[in-house]
Protein backbone atom coordinates (compact mmCIF):
# COMPACT_ATOMS: atom_id res chain seq x y z
CA UNK A 1 0.00 0.00 0.00
CA UNK A 2 1.38 3.38 -1.02
CA UNK A 3 1.26 6.49 1.16
CA UNK A 4 -0.91 8.30 -1.37
CA UNK A 5 -3.40 5.42 -1.29
CA UNK A 6 -3.69 5.67 2.48
CA UNK A 7 -4.06 9.45 2.16
CA UNK A 8 -7.51 8.93 0.61
CA UNK A 9 -8.98 8.64 4.13
CA UNK A 10 -7.41 11.90 5.38
CA UNK A 11 -10.65 13.95 4.90
CA UNK A 12 -12.53 11.53 7.14
CA UNK A 13 -9.87 11.67 9.83
CA UNK A 14 -10.04 15.48 9.69
CA UNK A 15 -13.80 15.40 10.29
CA UNK A 16 -13.28 13.15 13.30
CA UNK A 17 -10.35 15.25 14.55
CA UNK A 18 -12.37 18.47 14.44
CA UNK A 19 -15.15 16.81 16.40
CA UNK A 20 -12.74 15.61 19.11
CA UNK A 21 -10.47 18.68 19.39
CA UNK A 22 -8.64 19.66 21.48
CA UNK A 23 -8.22 15.97 22.35
CA UNK A 24 -6.58 13.66 19.86
CA UNK A 25 -8.92 11.55 17.78
CA UNK A 26 -8.02 7.98 16.91
CA UNK A 27 -9.22 5.21 14.64
CA UNK A 28 -8.19 2.48 12.26
CA UNK A 29 -8.08 2.18 8.50
CA UNK A 30 -9.50 -1.08 7.19
CA UNK A 31 -9.68 -2.70 3.78
CA UNK A 32 -13.32 -3.55 3.08
CA UNK A 33 -14.70 -4.66 -0.27
CA UNK A 34 -11.45 -3.62 -1.99
CA UNK A 35 -11.69 -0.08 -0.61
CA UNK A 36 -10.05 1.72 2.31
CA UNK A 37 -12.44 2.81 5.06
CA UNK A 38 -11.66 4.94 8.12
CA UNK A 39 -13.32 3.62 11.29
CA UNK A 40 -13.50 6.24 14.06
CA UNK A 41 -12.80 4.86 17.55
CA UNK A 42 -13.14 6.23 21.05
CA UNK A 43 -10.05 7.66 22.71
CA UNK A 44 -9.86 6.35 26.29
CA UNK A 45 -6.69 8.26 27.21
CA UNK A 46 -6.24 10.44 30.25
CA UNK A 47 -4.20 13.64 30.28
CA UNK A 48 -1.06 11.48 30.68
CA UNK A 49 -1.70 9.48 27.51
CA UNK A 50 -2.08 10.86 24.02
CA UNK A 51 -4.54 8.28 22.78
CA UNK A 52 -5.75 4.78 23.62
CA UNK A 53 -8.06 3.11 21.12
CA UNK A 54 -11.04 1.50 22.86
CA UNK A 55 -10.53 -2.26 22.62
CA UNK A 56 -14.12 -2.98 21.67
CA UNK A 57 -14.02 -0.42 18.87
CA UNK A 58 -10.81 -1.94 17.49
CA UNK A 59 -12.33 -5.43 17.63
CA UNK A 60 -15.41 -4.30 15.72
CA UNK A 61 -13.20 -2.71 13.07
CA UNK A 62 -11.28 -6.00 12.74
CA UNK A 63 -14.56 -7.84 12.27
CA UNK A 64 -15.49 -5.47 9.44
CA UNK A 65 -12.31 -5.73 7.38
CA UNK A 66 -8.55 -6.12 7.36
CA UNK A 67 -6.76 -3.52 9.52
CA UNK A 68 -4.27 -1.67 7.32
CA UNK A 69 -3.20 1.32 9.45
CA UNK A 70 -3.70 3.30 12.66
CA UNK A 71 -4.79 6.92 12.39
CA UNK A 72 -4.89 9.75 14.88
CA UNK A 73 -4.71 13.52 15.06
CA UNK A 74 -2.23 16.09 16.35
CA UNK A 75 -4.36 19.13 17.15
CA UNK A 76 -2.45 22.39 16.66
CA UNK A 77 0.97 20.72 16.39
CA UNK A 78 3.03 19.15 13.62
CA UNK A 79 1.86 15.79 12.29
CA UNK A 80 5.40 14.46 12.60
CA UNK A 81 5.35 11.35 14.84
CA UNK A 82 6.52 11.84 18.42
CA UNK A 83 8.86 9.41 20.16
CA UNK A 84 5.80 7.74 21.69
CA UNK A 85 4.19 7.52 18.25
CA UNK A 86 7.34 5.92 16.81
CA UNK A 87 7.27 3.40 19.64
CA UNK A 88 3.61 2.65 18.93
CA UNK A 89 4.30 2.17 15.24
CA UNK A 90 6.85 -0.52 16.06
CA UNK A 91 4.54 -2.20 18.56
CA UNK A 92 1.62 -2.44 16.16
CA UNK A 93 3.69 -3.30 13.10
CA UNK A 94 1.40 -1.06 11.06
CA UNK A 95 1.80 2.29 9.31
CA UNK A 96 0.41 5.27 11.21
CA UNK A 97 -1.40 8.14 9.56
CA UNK A 98 -1.15 11.34 11.62
CA UNK A 99 -3.25 14.35 10.65
CA UNK A 100 -2.80 17.92 11.88
CA UNK A 101 -5.75 20.20 12.45
CA UNK A 102 -6.68 22.84 11.56
CA UNK A 103 -4.12 22.88 8.71
CA UNK A 104 -4.91 19.38 7.44
CA UNK A 105 -1.30 18.35 6.77
CA UNK A 106 -0.45 14.71 7.41
CA UNK A 107 2.35 12.15 7.66
CA UNK A 108 2.47 8.41 7.03
CA UNK A 109 5.14 6.53 8.98
CA UNK A 110 5.95 2.85 8.57
CA UNK A 111 7.64 0.45 11.00
CA UNK A 112 11.41 0.69 10.58
CA UNK A 113 12.94 -0.95 13.67
CA UNK A 114 13.04 2.32 15.61
CA UNK A 115 13.98 2.16 19.30
CA UNK A 116 13.57 5.12 21.64
CA UNK A 117 16.68 6.37 23.46
CA UNK A 118 16.65 5.73 27.19
CA UNK A 119 17.28 9.36 28.09
CA UNK A 120 15.14 12.48 27.54
CA UNK A 121 11.93 10.65 26.69
CA UNK A 122 8.79 12.73 27.31
CA UNK A 123 6.39 10.99 29.70
CA UNK A 124 3.47 9.16 28.09
CA UNK A 125 1.86 6.67 30.44
CA UNK A 126 1.78 3.11 29.12
CA UNK A 127 4.29 3.92 26.38
CA UNK A 128 7.10 5.95 27.96
CA UNK A 129 6.81 5.58 31.71
CA UNK A 130 8.88 4.09 34.54
CA UNK A 131 8.03 0.50 33.64
CA UNK A 132 8.71 1.07 29.94
CA UNK A 133 12.21 2.36 30.60
CA UNK A 134 12.88 -0.61 32.90
CA UNK A 135 11.77 -3.00 30.14
CA UNK A 136 13.96 -1.26 27.59
CA UNK A 137 16.99 -1.20 29.91
CA UNK A 138 16.77 -4.92 30.61
CA UNK A 139 16.19 -5.64 26.92
CA UNK A 140 19.63 -4.14 26.31
CA UNK A 141 20.98 -6.67 28.81
CA UNK A 142 19.35 -9.51 26.86
CA UNK A 143 16.41 -9.87 29.29
CA UNK A 144 12.90 -9.70 27.83
CA UNK A 145 10.23 -8.53 30.28
CA UNK A 146 6.54 -8.81 29.46
CA UNK A 147 4.51 -5.67 28.93
CA UNK A 148 1.35 -5.25 31.00
CA UNK A 149 -1.75 -3.20 30.16
CA UNK A 150 -2.04 -0.40 32.69
CA UNK A 151 -4.44 2.47 33.14
CA UNK A 152 -3.14 5.70 34.62
CA UNK A 153 -3.68 5.68 38.40
CA UNK A 154 -3.76 1.87 38.78
CA UNK A 155 -1.72 2.28 41.98
CA UNK A 156 -4.60 4.12 43.68
CA UNK A 157 -7.10 1.25 43.21
CA UNK A 158 -6.86 -1.11 46.21
CA UNK A 159 -8.95 -3.74 44.39
CA UNK A 160 -7.03 -3.63 41.14
CA UNK A 161 -3.88 -5.49 40.09
CA UNK A 162 -0.55 -4.53 41.61
CA UNK A 163 1.66 -4.23 38.53
CA UNK A 164 4.93 -4.61 40.44
CA UNK A 165 4.28 -6.95 43.35
CA UNK A 166 2.09 -9.34 41.37
CA UNK A 167 4.58 -9.86 38.58
CA UNK A 168 8.22 -9.45 39.59
CA UNK A 169 8.76 -13.11 40.50
CA UNK A 170 7.36 -14.43 37.20
CA UNK A 171 9.69 -12.00 35.41
CA UNK A 172 12.70 -13.60 37.09
CA UNK A 173 13.37 -11.11 39.93
CA UNK A 174 14.20 -11.98 43.53
CA UNK A 175 14.07 -9.56 46.46
CA UNK A 176 17.50 -9.03 48.01
CA UNK A 177 18.70 -7.06 51.08
CA UNK A 178 18.89 -3.34 50.35
CA UNK A 179 22.45 -3.11 51.63
CA UNK A 180 23.56 -5.43 48.78
CA UNK A 181 22.37 -2.97 46.12
CA UNK A 182 24.50 -3.18 42.98
CA UNK A 183 24.48 -2.42 39.25
CA UNK A 184 21.45 -3.69 37.29
CA UNK A 185 19.27 -4.03 40.40
CA UNK A 186 15.65 -2.89 40.24
CA UNK A 187 14.45 -0.49 42.93
CA UNK A 188 10.76 -0.32 43.87
CA UNK A 189 9.44 2.90 45.42
CA UNK A 190 6.27 4.26 46.95
CA UNK A 191 5.82 7.97 46.23
CA UNK A 192 2.72 9.29 47.96
CA UNK A 193 0.52 6.34 46.98
CA UNK A 194 -1.22 3.38 48.69
CA UNK A 195 1.13 0.92 46.96
CA UNK A 196 4.41 0.86 45.04
CA UNK A 197 4.06 3.18 42.07
CA UNK A 198 7.58 3.86 40.81
CA UNK A 199 10.65 1.87 39.83
CA UNK A 200 14.21 2.66 38.84
CA UNK A 201 17.28 0.76 37.67
CA UNK A 202 20.44 1.15 39.72
CA UNK A 203 23.37 1.93 37.43
CA UNK A 204 26.02 1.79 40.13
CA UNK A 205 28.09 4.57 41.70
CA UNK A 206 25.02 6.08 43.37
CA UNK A 207 23.09 6.70 40.13
CA UNK A 208 19.64 5.52 39.02
CA UNK A 209 17.84 5.53 35.67
CA UNK A 210 14.12 6.29 35.90
CA UNK A 211 11.12 8.13 34.44
CA UNK A 212 8.88 10.23 36.67
CA UNK A 213 5.37 11.39 35.76
CA UNK A 214 5.39 14.60 33.79
CA UNK A 215 9.17 14.66 33.39
CA UNK A 216 11.72 13.43 30.88
CA UNK A 217 13.52 10.17 31.58
CA UNK A 218 16.95 10.71 33.10
CA UNK A 219 19.88 9.52 35.16
CA UNK A 220 19.85 10.93 38.66
CA UNK A 221 21.62 10.52 41.99
CA UNK A 222 20.02 7.92 44.24
CA UNK A 223 19.50 10.64 46.81
CA UNK A 224 17.80 10.55 50.19
CA UNK A 225 14.38 11.41 48.73
CA UNK A 226 14.38 8.16 46.74
CA UNK A 227 16.13 6.08 49.38
CA UNK A 228 13.46 6.95 51.96
CA UNK A 229 10.73 5.88 49.53
CA UNK A 230 12.38 2.62 48.51
CA UNK A 231 10.29 -0.42 49.45
CA UNK A 232 12.34 -3.21 47.88
CA UNK A 233 15.47 -4.02 45.90
CA UNK A 234 15.05 -6.74 43.28
CA UNK A 235 17.74 -8.62 41.40
CA UNK A 236 17.16 -10.55 38.19
CA UNK A 237 18.23 -14.20 38.26
CA UNK A 238 20.67 -13.46 35.42
CA UNK A 239 22.64 -11.24 37.84
CA UNK A 240 22.35 -13.43 40.94
CA UNK A 241 25.89 -14.75 40.63
CA UNK A 242 28.30 -12.79 42.78
CA UNK A 243 30.46 -10.40 40.74
CA UNK A 244 34.02 -11.62 40.14
CA UNK A 245 36.68 -10.01 42.29
CA UNK A 246 39.93 -8.99 40.65
CA UNK A 247 43.09 -10.68 41.89
CA UNK A 248 45.49 -8.34 43.78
Amino acid sequence: MKDETLARVVPYVIIHANAEAPRECCGVVILKDADLVYVACRNLATEHEHFIIAGGDYARAEDSGRVMAIAHSHPYISPEPSLADREGIERTGLPWLIVNIPVGSYTVTWPSGFKSPLLARPFVHGVHDCYAIVRDYYALQGIALNDYPRAFGWWDDPLGPDLYRDNFEKEGFVEVPRETLREHDLILMNIRAPRDNHMAVYLGHGVILHHLIGQASRREAYQEFYQRRTTAVLRHKVFMQEPQKCSP
